[in-house]
């Protein structure tokens, strides 16, 4: 079962400093007492807090691990042309972190990441998920956030097109639950996708 889904700034934003990174959308699968791990006394707000301050570890160890791979890679990532979402999600860096036990959840999870330009896309599963299947619904999402959601267009808005990310976490990942699917079914799919963001 996947734990989260977030959407965050990679390189530095103006108002933040270079470490940190931005959430840009967030969705989480669990009631909130599991994932934070915590007992039900807890005031709500710093619940919320706790739990904001979690979400923005996880991008901020994605933005970390991420700018060690641009680094040693030794060439700087090009530049995205709109319309070349397909080429730029093909070189997109990507990998897996596992988050032991308290770091920052109460139980061990898997972390999978995708790093397409200034965007990155992270996906918390729990240990015993299919990593093969995690990661192919990750790279499903952001192709088709990056593709029908024009993210690489400059001036581009994720915070206004939250609905439509909802939309396509309900196809791809319905409540948390990573899908075996087959060709016919992801064209299908992809068909269904395509009327739903059309409306």
């Amino acid at each position: 079962m996947v734990k989260c889904f977030l959407i965050h700034t990679l390189c530095p934003v103006s108002t933040l400093s270079a470490k940190e990174s931005r959430i840009l959308y967030c969705r989480v699968f669990e009631p909130t007492n599991r994932l934070s791990g915590m007992n039900t006394d807890v005031i709500p707000e710093e619940r919320r807090l706790l739990e904001k301050e979690k979400l923005a570890t996880i991008a901020r160890q994605v933005q970390s691990t991420c700018s060690l791979c641009r680094e040693a890679r030794g060439q700087p990532s090009a530049e995205p042309v709109l319309g070349e979402e397909a080429r730029v999600l093909e070189e997109a860096d990507s990998g897996m972190l596992r988050l032991p036990v308290g770091d920052p959840f109460p139980e061990e999870h898997f972390l999978l990441w995708l790093g397409v330009s200034a965007l990155g896309f992270s996906m918390v599963c729990h240990a015993d998920e299919n990593l093969l299947l995690a990661e192919g619904a990750l790279r499903s999402l952001a192709s088709h956030c990056l593709e029908s959601l024009r993210l690489l267009a400059p001036g581009s808005e994720v915070l206004l097109k939250s609905d439509r990310v909802e939309a396509l976490l309900h196809h791809l990942v319905p409540h948390g639950q990573l899908l075996f699917i087959n060709h016919r079914f992801a064209q299908s799919l992809d068909k269904e996708l395509t009327a739903c963001l059309a409306k």
